[in-house]
């Protein structure tokens, strides 16, 4: 068991280095600086909110659909990072490229593609020919978080599957 750990650690190593070094490039550097904030907690608790209050039907239910998603997404979460205390990356790992005023708290699992997948998947359930443009976004978002140094692919994939199960969860249960 400790040897396929030590696999499994030495894998994710390997593709956050990856990603973190040698994707490194002017392009994906402003691109992904940027596009990473849409799983951030300003863009998606306005949008959501701003498409429950001002969008027609059917939307206007899915918005408040991811909202609560959105919301209870964060519950496990907030647990996790306080019960699994995981060091970030560029912290750890030597030769990580950092950004402008790099997180200090938690890695495990990452909030904002915990929060885009929420958010998202609401939106595909609704409307699945939605998911040639929100997945590759939510992806897009998870993936920055390693090329920005913040979290380790295990702490994206953690947030993915926490914001996809909030998601269809909240779907599912709608009254």
């Amino acid at each position: 068991m400790d040897r396929l750990v030590i696999k499994l650690l030495t894998l994710e190593h390997r593709l956050f280095k990856w990603i973190n070094g040698r994707l490194h490039n002017r392009f994906f550097n402003f691109w992904l600086y940027y596009l990473t904030h849409l799983g951030g907690a300003t863009i998606t608790i306005a949008a959501t909110l701003l498409i429950w209050l001002l969008a027609p039907s059917p939307w206007a239910e899915t918005g408040a659909k991811a909202l609560i998603a959105l919301a209870v997404s964060h519950i496990p979460v907030a647990i996790a990072k306080k019960l699994y205390p995981r060091v970030r990356p560029y912290i750890t790992l030597p030769d990580t490229n950092t950004f402008r005023n790099p997180l200090t708290d938690h890695s495990f699992p990452s909030g904002h593609t915990t929060a885009i997948f929420s958010v998202t998947v609401p939106f595909m359930a609704e409307a699945p020919i939605l998911t040639v443009i929100l997945l590759p976004i939510a992806f897009i978002v998870g993936t920055s978080r390693i090329y920005l140094g913040l979290h380790y692919p295990s702490d994206v994939l953690a947030g993915a599957l926490v914001g996809s199960a909030a998601a269809a969860g909240t779907v599912a249960l709608w009254p």
